[in-house]
């Protein structure tokens, strides 16, 4: 793969070209962590709305009818519902882990498997989420996703 960053003040603004005979899954997958940093959210939290960038979004999880978004620093409660956020997300390091919950693999320190098919996600920060029999099994060709990633 050739890559070439053309710097130039004259641009007006950032863009990225890839030019390839063919996306295969690697390209399609820079393609979508490039999406991320593009993405924002709106969370509000003690009565202001603020733009959050998608990386910073530990997990998303609902209760009591109301979602929220969890960041390293602060919990912020978003206008939209669970599904929308999934499909608004998707393609994006970004993995069912129950019929309430979506974690960003990317913020992922460890999994260990549990009992009955769960699987026991450990966030940065320390949190500590569990990902239910039904979700496992994404989880599962994720990580075997990655590892085969590195032996390409």
């Amino acid at each position: 793969m050739k890559i070439t960053l053309n710097q130039d003040p004259a641009f007006p603004e950032t863009e990225v070209i890839i030019n390839c005979p063919q996306a295969d899954e690697d390209i399609l997958h820079f393609v979508a962590m490039l999406r991320v940093h593009q993405r924002k959210l709106v969370g509000t939290w003690e009565g202001e709305s603020y733009l959050l960038d998608v990386k910073d979004i530990l997990y998303i999880d609902t209760a009591d009818k109301r979602t929220f978004l969890y960041t390293l620093g602060r919990v912020y409660e978003s206008a939209l519902r669970l599904y929308e956020l999934e499909e608004a997300l998707a393609g994006l390091e970004f993995l069912r882990a129950s019929r309430s919950a979506i974690v960003s693999f990317r913020h992922v320190q460890s999994i260990r498997p549990e009992l009955g098919g769960r699987l026991l996600v450990t966030m940065e920060g320390g949190e500590r989420l569990y990902v239910s029999r039904q979700c496992a099994a994404a989880w599962r060709e994720k990580l075997r996703e990655l590892e085969r990633s590195f032996v390409k």
